[in-house]
């Protein structure tokens, strides 16, 4: 067979791995809750600023362009002027890029907000997406505590505004000077120890998901998982186990003892491993100025009315460890959800932050202070759909003015009506199929869920009046009334009004439709 003769090859449909497409559904979802954030962090002061989605790669800090192509963690392409440029990674770096480059114009402190999707050149997986979405907010310039402390409370604030009540979460606090501090103690200071720094912390960070004594196994020689796998361990003596874990693996319970205590009563708990375990040990200045700030982070939320029921400090939290630099918060529901398995678990994580005062101060060469925290937006989303708090309202679809004669004039009395639907803010639309089948038109209407048809024929036309068909009646009363005749007589889901009442009337049954629904649903 000749080329010319060859069908041409049809195009495959595919989505590419690790992203998804969003439906209306999810779209308003989203739109509804991102709108209750901003209010709050509205209220609190903040602005909202907007990075674009590219920036240059050594701008991202974390990522470092280190070979011919620098695409680890991140989609990167050349400029035209063989610049390396990749898409953003977090909205953190961006915002600080925009710090330092419109410093001398910026007022101190910066307070800012924003929201947008951040991409990851990693391998997908379960819930696990190369494209989402975050909403941060970040105070520049503000080097006391009371920044920090003000960050966790609009954290709770945020989750309460979006209908988590307390008890169903907690905002919980730690501090790295604490965690550096323990470092040191141990002997694993200095770069030289990087490497089994980070695989201590990432054993502590494991504590939720394996539980005190699989961390004390990963702190140590290994630990092999259920299918037989070994993890290798970080090694440590079991003095210094005992240590770590005397000071950040709490039982549930501790949590719980440890928010009836008072500040000085915590502060010897975080006290005695250090004059025990250690032999006597001296402490380090860095871990000493950690508690200092975590006890005046307590006392400034406790007086602004935040109990430990809401905001807790809580040892074990670990969070970026080649990024913050001092306090570090998550915002964890406490609820349970059934997962695949079938099994009752703890929510979780859905959002965090912390202290990064060396992410501005890289671009600038003085130091430039800076607190904030995000919100996985599509986790967070899950979380609230999961309490009946989101994406519980159908939105309906528009009234649908239906086509019954192709020509010039009664097309543009049709435009006319849906032109005076939208005007006074309903939202409508004028068939644009093939108006001759009518009854394909009322199929449409329903796929739409299309809460009224509007009909207009020759006959209608000549009389100056419409057609105005309920749906939602139609649908409810086509249930209940099975004789034709019965059906005829009854129409009490179509009525006839003047062209001039079509607006008022569709209003009218709107109204009553919405009732309905809250009626239905108890409110």
């Amino acid at each position: 067979m000749s080329d010319k003769n060859k069908k041409p090859q049809k195009l495959k449909a595919r989505l590419p791995r690790g992203f998804v497409d969003r439906e209306a559904a999810d779209i308003r979802a989203a739109n509804q809750m991102m709108e209750t954030i901003r209010e709050v962090y509205e209220r609190y002061g903040f602005d909202p600023i907007e990075t674009p989605l590219f920036e240059y790669t050594d701008a991202l800090g974390k990522f470092l362009p280190d070979s011919d192509r620098p695409n680890e963690g991140v989609f990167s392409l050349q400029d035209d002027d063989e610049q390396w440029m990749s898409l953003r990674y977090d909205l953190t770096a961006p915002m600080a890029r925009h710090v330092a480059e419109n410093f001398q114009e910026i007022q101190l402190p910066f307070r800012t907000y924003r929201a947008g999707y951040v991409f990851r050149n990693e391998k997908p997986g379960p819930g696990r997406f190369r494209q989402f979405m975050q909403f941060d907010a970040d105070t520049v310039g503000a080097p006391g505590v009371q920044a920090d402390a003000e960050m966790c409370m609009m954290m709770a604030d945020t989750l309460e505004a979006l209908g988590i009540k307390r008890g169903d979460y907690v905002i919980r606090v730690n501090n790295r000077k604490v965690l550096d501090g323990v470092m040191e103690a141990i002997g694993l200071g200095g770069e030289e120890n990087a490497g089994r720094r980070l695989n201590v912390l990432r054993a502590i960070d494991k504590l939720d998901k394996f539980g005190i004594e699989g961390v004390r196994l990963l702190l140590g020689e290994g630990r092999k998982d259920e299918s037989g796998d070994f993890t290798k361990g970080a090694g440590l003596e079991q003095r210094y186990i005992d240590f770590i874990a005397s000071l950040f693996l709490k039982p549930n319970d501790g949590a719980s003892t440890r928010q009836k205590q008072t500040a000085e009563a915590i502060r010897q708990d975080m006290m005695l491993p250090f004059q025990g375990l250690l032999g006597g040990q001296r402490q380090n200045e860095t871990y000493l100025n950690g508690v200092d700030e975590l006890l005046s982070l307590g006392s400034l939320v406790t007086a602004a009315g935040y109990g430990p029921d809401r905001i807790l400090i809580d040892m074990s939290v670990v969070r970026g460890l080649e990024y913050y630099t001092g306090m570090v918060y998550e915002a964890e529901l406490t609820f349970d959800v059934t997962n695949e398995k079938g099994e009752k678990v703890v929510f979780g994580s859905v959002g965090g932050g912390g202290r990064y005062d060396g992410l501005v101060s890289r671009f600038m060469g003085q130091p430039v202070p800076a607190t904030g925290f995000s919100i996985g937006v599509s986790r967070l989303m899950t979380a609230l759909k999961n309490l009946g708090k989101l994406g519980q309202d159908e939105v309906p679809g528009p009234v649908l003015v239906t086509v019954m004669d192709g020509d010039v004039e009664s097309m543009g009395r049709y435009q006319r009506f849906t032109q005076a639907l939208r005007a006074e803010g309903i939202r409508a639309e004028m068939y644009q199929g093939n108006w001759k089948k009518f009854g394909n038109q009322l199929k449409y209407a329903d796929r739409r869920s299309a809460p009224i048809a509007i009909i207009q024929g020759g006959d209608e036309r000549a009389q100056g009046v419409v057609q105005i068909k309920d749906l939602i009646e139609g649908k409810r009363l086509s249930g209940e009334i099975t004789d034709n005749a019965e059906w005829r007589e009854a129409r009490v889901a179509q009525e006839v009004v003047a062209e001039a009442d079509l607006v008022a009337k569709v209003k009218e049954i709107l109204a009553a439709q919405a009732e309905d629904r809250r009626r239905a649903k108890g409110i």
